[in-house]
């Protein structure tokens, strides 16, 4: 496989991601679309890392840190969607036109 092929592989993911960021209405959906963007965003990195050599690796380091602050994202997400079902009794980001009500 040539690396334009990964890139068209993350360009699709990315589309897709960004697809269902726009179109879905509720949060954990919204989130998991994030999550495939950013996979996405990895496997770019990771492959022209692999075609374009590089002796500091920096793609595969910058694909770490993503994965890192992915598993943070997705911590911190989660929480505040179980905080806003509690107490609204709906993940519908729709319904999310006030801070408090």
């Amino acid at each position: 496989m040539t690396v334009v092929q990964y890139a068209l592989l993350g360009s699709a993911m990315f589309a897709v991601g960004l697809y269902g960021v726009i179109t879905r209405k509720n949060a954990v959906l919204i989130l998991a679309s994030v999550e495939v963007m950013l996979a996405a965003v990895n496997v770019n990195f990771v492959a022209f890392a692999v075609f374009l050599p590089d002796p500091r690796h920096a793609g595969q380091i910058f694909a770490l840190f993503i994965i890192a602050i992915a598993a943070a994202e997705v911590g911190i997400g989660i929480a505040i969607i179980l905080m806003i079902f509690r107490n609204r009794r709906s993940a519908n980001v729709d319904e999310l036109d006030m801070m408090r009500h």
